[in-house]
Protein backbone atom coordinates (compact mmCIF):
# COMPACT_ATOMS: atom_id res chain seq x y z
CA UNK A 1 0.00 0.00 0.00
CA UNK A 2 1.78 3.14 -1.49
CA UNK A 3 -0.36 5.44 0.14
CA UNK A 4 -0.96 6.54 3.75
CA UNK A 5 -3.88 6.80 5.53
CA UNK A 6 -4.66 9.51 7.44
CA UNK A 7 -5.76 9.27 10.96
CA UNK A 8 -9.06 10.47 11.11
CA UNK A 9 -10.36 9.08 7.84
CA UNK A 10 -14.27 8.15 7.99
CA UNK A 11 -16.44 6.48 5.89
CA UNK A 12 -19.98 5.46 6.67
CA UNK A 13 -23.25 3.14 5.59
CA UNK A 14 -26.83 2.93 6.08
CA UNK A 15 -28.89 0.12 5.44
CA UNK A 16 -32.41 -0.91 6.62
CA UNK A 17 -33.14 -4.11 8.23
CA UNK A 18 -34.56 -6.22 6.29
CA UNK A 19 -35.68 -10.21 7.49
CA UNK A 20 -32.49 -11.95 5.98
CA UNK A 21 -30.59 -10.27 8.38
CA UNK A 22 -32.26 -11.24 11.48
CA UNK A 23 -32.00 -14.20 13.47
CA UNK A 24 -35.04 -15.36 12.32
CA UNK A 25 -33.47 -16.13 9.06
CA UNK A 26 -31.52 -18.47 10.43
CA UNK A 27 -34.42 -20.69 12.84
CA UNK A 28 -38.41 -19.64 13.31
CA UNK A 29 -37.50 -20.13 16.94
CA UNK A 30 -35.47 -16.91 17.01
CA UNK A 31 -36.65 -13.35 17.53
CA UNK A 32 -36.51 -11.13 14.27
CA UNK A 33 -33.97 -8.82 15.77
CA UNK A 34 -31.02 -7.96 13.96
CA UNK A 35 -28.47 -10.35 13.67
CA UNK A 36 -24.85 -9.66 15.30
CA UNK A 37 -22.86 -10.84 12.03
CA UNK A 38 -24.88 -8.74 9.82
CA UNK A 39 -24.17 -5.74 12.16
CA UNK A 40 -20.76 -6.52 12.03
CA UNK A 41 -20.71 -6.72 8.46
CA UNK A 42 -22.07 -2.86 7.91
CA UNK A 43 -19.12 -2.13 10.46
CA UNK A 44 -16.80 -3.78 8.36
CA UNK A 45 -18.19 -2.19 5.02
CA UNK A 46 -17.77 1.42 6.81
CA UNK A 47 -14.00 0.81 7.50
CA UNK A 48 -13.58 -0.80 3.45
CA UNK A 49 -15.30 2.22 2.14
CA UNK A 50 -12.75 4.59 4.22
CA UNK A 51 -10.02 2.61 3.69
CA UNK A 52 -10.61 2.09 -0.25
CA UNK A 53 -9.45 5.29 -1.99
CA UNK A 54 -5.93 4.79 -0.38
CA UNK A 55 -5.28 1.68 -1.97
CA UNK A 56 -3.55 0.71 -5.22
CA UNK A 57 -4.78 -0.81 -8.53
CA UNK A 58 -5.37 -4.57 -7.48
CA UNK A 59 -5.39 -3.98 -4.02
CA UNK A 60 -8.09 -3.93 -1.25
CA UNK A 61 -8.41 -4.51 2.55
CA UNK A 62 -9.69 -7.54 4.81
CA UNK A 63 -10.55 -7.77 7.93
CA UNK A 64 -8.47 -9.17 10.77
CA UNK A 65 -9.44 -8.63 14.12
CA UNK A 66 -12.92 -7.65 15.31
CA UNK A 67 -13.79 -7.09 19.19
CA UNK A 68 -17.26 -5.03 19.30
CA UNK A 69 -20.14 -5.34 21.32
CA UNK A 70 -23.49 -5.36 20.49
CA UNK A 71 -25.98 -4.22 23.30
CA UNK A 72 -29.60 -3.53 21.74
CA UNK A 73 -31.83 -4.93 19.69
CA UNK A 74 -33.75 -3.66 16.01
CA UNK A 75 -36.03 -4.91 14.30
CA UNK A 76 -36.79 -5.20 10.67
CA UNK A 77 -37.36 -2.02 9.18
CA UNK A 78 -34.83 -0.37 11.28
CA UNK A 79 -32.40 1.92 10.02
CA UNK A 80 -28.93 1.33 11.15
CA UNK A 81 -25.99 3.73 10.13
CA UNK A 82 -22.33 2.33 10.74
CA UNK A 83 -19.14 4.47 10.72
CA UNK A 84 -15.79 3.65 10.78
CA UNK A 85 -12.90 5.94 11.68
CA UNK A 86 -9.37 5.50 11.55
CA UNK A 87 -8.08 5.44 15.34
CA UNK A 88 -4.32 4.13 14.59
CA UNK A 89 -2.18 2.07 12.11
CA UNK A 90 0.68 -0.42 13.94
CA UNK A 91 2.44 -1.70 11.02
CA UNK A 92 0.25 -2.87 8.78
CA UNK A 93 -2.73 -2.59 10.61
CA UNK A 94 -5.05 -0.34 10.40
CA UNK A 95 -7.69 0.23 13.39
CA UNK A 96 -10.49 1.72 12.95
CA UNK A 97 -13.36 2.78 16.24
CA UNK A 98 -16.50 1.41 14.68
CA UNK A 99 -20.38 1.82 16.24
CA UNK A 100 -23.75 1.36 14.63
CA UNK A 101 -26.43 3.27 15.38
CA UNK A 102 -29.96 3.71 15.11
CA UNK A 103 -31.86 6.40 12.96
CA UNK A 104 -33.31 7.34 16.43
CA UNK A 105 -30.12 8.24 17.54
CA UNK A 106 -29.28 4.57 19.82
CA UNK A 107 -25.93 3.19 19.84
CA UNK A 108 -26.43 -0.44 19.35
CA UNK A 109 -22.87 -1.35 18.88
CA UNK A 110 -19.45 -0.27 18.71
CA UNK A 111 -16.17 -1.34 19.46
CA UNK A 112 -12.64 -1.75 17.16
CA UNK A 113 -12.02 -3.62 13.40
CA UNK A 114 -8.38 -4.25 12.18
CA UNK A 115 -8.12 -4.23 8.26
CA UNK A 116 -4.78 -4.87 6.44
CA UNK A 117 -4.27 -4.04 2.96
CA UNK A 118 -3.46 -6.55 0.29
CA UNK A 119 -2.62 -7.37 -3.71
CA UNK A 120 -6.09 -9.50 -4.55
CA UNK A 121 -3.84 -11.59 -7.03
CA UNK A 122 -1.33 -12.34 -4.37
CA UNK A 123 -3.69 -12.86 -1.92
CA UNK A 124 -5.52 -15.83 -3.29
CA UNK A 125 -2.64 -17.36 -4.81
CA UNK A 126 -2.75 -18.17 -1.41
CA UNK A 127 -6.08 -19.71 -1.10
Amino acid sequence: MAREVPIGTQAQITRTVEHVHTLANISDAMPPVLSTPWMIAWMEAACYFAQQPFCDEGETTVGTRIDVVHRAPCTVGSIVTSRAELESVQGRFHIYKVESVLDSGLKIGWGRVHRAAINVSKFMQKT
